[in-house]
């Protein structure tokens, strides 16, 4: 594991901000739990004076004077090469700092179907009714038909409503068309606050789910003013089966125990990451599994249909308030069509499979597939959290 690839250049340069659990010995007053931190210059820092939350972070608008003063208050935690060793769960020695997922309270939203290679893929699903046995014959179908006709269709546009009457005529609309190239994009709670892990730790797919696979996604990083002010990596795990029956079953598809794995850290805005590098962004994935399958694919943020702040707009208005500010996922373009096995059954997950998201300028998100019971359960909420916090401040 090449360690400043995880953190590019071990943090040496941009901002970095996350979340670490840090024992009793180490902690805050003494009190073990999860403590926001800094990453610079291959160490790790712990912000807990300043910050019981990175929601309260990305919130600040003084954040960053925080980071630029020399102040006995930011303590070391340790070095992050040791951190990222122990944050594998296969050798985590729970008595040492290891990584979390970088949000906490904050509301998990995703969009979907924000780019035209995996809106296809969604249109398929749901015409092969969750079966991926029927998916090849309808691809070839549906590919055909309106494949070419949906590049460089601007979601919401007037080409966009013509061409939505004509495949109405073909019928062949779909849902996923309707959010695809509609004015409204699909936008959906992903996961609840405190429930996604990060790097290192086990994803999950549910036992009764035979076509599932990872979605990696650039997920944006914004205040509850709708401001746009970093970006990480994410996971966004897919049981295809699942919303492939019924759209209705999106939540069963999309939210189950560590069906959501984000990280390693925040890349906060600055002069060494812009909203440009941000729109440009290229996701790496890569999926080795322990019998011998290795696929990998990458997705470019470039192709999105719909830009970061029309995603966030149709996320936060006058209609919807976020007062924790909210990370987003962005969508993807991968959506695995490579046969592992049975010849017309495409890709689907299988246990300790691991998952390697990258990007240049966010870093590496790596973690391993197993089954949602078999993982550990999601313990620390809300109630924990203010318990937690209330103890650092002497309160109980």
């Amino acid at each position: 594991m090449e360690k400043n690839q995880i953190i590019p250049g071990m943090a040496n340069e941009g901002t970095w901000i996350g979340r670490c659990h840090i024992p009793k010995e180490l902690a805050y007053r003494n009190i073990a739990g999860p403590h926001v931190i800094w990453v610079h210059m291959g160490t790790v820092y712990d912000l807990s004076h300043y910050f019981n939350s990175t929601s309260e972070l990305i919130n600040s608008p003084n954040y960053k004077k925080v980071l630029n003063t020399e102040d006995s208050k930011i303590t070391e935690v340790a070095k992050l090469e040791e951190i990222l060793d122990n944050s594998l769960f296969q050798n985590r020695d729970e008595n040492k700092p290891y990584l979390l997922s970088p949000n906490d309270s904050q509301a998990i939203k995703a969009c979907g179907v924000t780019f035209i290679k995996s809106l296809l893929e969604r249109v398929i699903e749901e015409k092969a009714k969750g079966d991926p046995r029927l998916a090849k014959q309808i691809r070839c179908e549906i590919t055909s038909t309106i494949g070419e006709g949906l590049h460089n269709v601007r979601p919401g546009s007037e080409h966009a409503m013509k061409l939505k009457e004509e495949l109405k005529k073909m019928g062949i609309w779909s849902q996923y068309l309707e959010v695809g190239i509609g004015p409204d994009a699909e936008v959906f709670t992903k996961s609840q606050p405190f429930s996604a892990v990060g790097f290192g730790a086990e994803v999950g797919v549910h036992h009764d789910s035979s076509w599932n696979n990872p979605e990696p996604e650039v997920v944006l990083v914004v205040t509850n003013k709708g401001q746009i002010v970093g970006a990480t990596l994410g996971n966004d795990v897919n049981l295809r089966d699942y919303e492939g029956r019924s759209a209705l079953l999106l939540g069963e598809a999309k939210d189950q125990n560590g069906s959501c794995a984000i990280g390693p850290l925040y890349r906060m805005l600055d002069e060494t990451f812009s909203m440009e590098d941000l729109k440009t962004a290229k996701v790496s994935l890569k999926i080795a599994g322990e019998d011998g399958f290795l696929l990998e694919d990458s997705s470019d943020m470039g192709e999105i249909s719909r830009s970061p702040e029309e995603l966030v707009n149709q996320v936060l208005s006058d209609n919807h308030q976020y007062p924790d500010g909210f990370v987003l996922f962005c969508g993807t373009m991968f959506a695995p069509t490579l046969d592992r096995g049975e010849e017309g059954m495409g890709f689907t997950h299988k246990i300790n499979d691991e998952v390697v998201i990258s990007s240049p300028k966010l870093g590496k998100l790596i973690n391993w597939v197993n089954l949602t019971n078999q993982i550990p359960k999601w313990e620390f909420g809300i109630n924990a959290f203010v318990t937690y916090t209330l103890e650092r401040m002497g309160v109980k």
